[in-house]
């Protein structure tokens, strides 16, 4: 059940989809949001175990069978969100399947298996949500890859394509989903330029379109900085915020020389522990 301490409660209020999360991370991944303020929908194919993950967690839970390779499945998973509260704010991808084999044993059945379920569960979940969250006013989806994302394994040659394949749809999936207001003419380039510390940042690579508020960065080094960030190892994270709102000064450089397109985004790392990160999640930003 959910815990009544005095923690911040990060989600309050938000609903959000879990998928595998009738036992292992997709179980902890439930508990955390439910222990956070969200309500969630406990999204699996074991339906005793996901019954009775949904059932420790009370009136914030529900059940929903789904296999995330079944297109009209995540249909109804949805609209069983919407059902029993009204609204979806959150999709966690993290239903997967572990593949052990070399390139030259991985068959095609093989390997169209586990990119069903890796890949393709994926991006039907992320293609399910967009409508229900754009009219929730926004939204956050979160795919969970992996390091045989990042780094190219021996012996997992599906699983680490499938993996890769998931950070580059969250990629995509970020920049074409990020927040704008779709009443709002763009204006000319030149015109939306912004000035930090007499450099002059253009924005148009930027997913949201605007420099970040520092306030928004401080979050994450707050993050970095607890004891939350246990299993975080070493990461790297861009970000662009607009000193001029927190009195900082910018960089010392003449007024006419320009960043490079995109800007100069400072990095955030934290320091090195023992344990590699195993399973990073990788989050596209807010929708409208």
């Amino acid at each position: 059940m959910p815990t009544t301490d005095a923690r911040p409660r990060r989600v309050q209020g938000k609903v959000a989809i879990v998928t595998g999360a009738a036992r292992g991370m997709g179980a902890a991944h439930a508990r955390a949001l439910v222990d956070h303020g969200a309500r969630v929908v406990v999204a699996d194919l074991r339906e005793d175990e996901g019954r009775a993950l949904a059932a420790e967690l009370g009136d914030a839970a529900r059940f929903a069978g789904l296999d995330v390779t079944d297109e009209a499945g995540w249909a109804a998973t949805v609209q069983a969100a919407l059902d029993a509260f009204g609204r979806l704010d959150v999709l966690v991808n993290n239903a997967g399947i572990l593949d052990v084999r070399r390139l030259e044993d991985t068959s095609l059945a093989d390997y169209r298996r586990v990119v069903e379920v890796n890949q393709i569960g994926p991006y039907l979940g992320m293609r399910a949500v967009v409508a229900p969250m754009r009219r929730a006013g926004g939204g956050s989806i979160v795919n969970v890859s992996s390091t045989a994302g990042m780094v190219g394994y021996t012996d997992f040659f599906a699983y680490t394509a499938a993996k890769w394949a998931v950070r580059g749809m969250t990629k995509a999936a970020a920049a074409e989903l990020a927040r704008r207001d779709p009443g709002q003419q763009r204006p000319p380039r030149r015109h939306r330029d912004l000035m930090i510390g007499g450099i002059d940042v253009p924005t148009d690579a930027i997913a949201l379109g605007r420099l970040g508020r520092p306030e928004e960065v401080a979050m994450l080094v707050v993050y970095l900085a607890s004891d939350e960030s246990s299993y975080t190892t070493a990461p790297s994270t861009s970000s662009m915020a607009d000193t001029r709102r927190s009195g900082a000064a910018g960089p010392r450089r003449s007024p006419d020389r320009r960043a490079p397109h995109g800007g100069a985004q400072p990095r955030i790392r934290r320091r090195c522990r023992t344990a590699a990160s195993a399973t990073p999640a990788i989050s596209a930003p807010p929708l409208t």
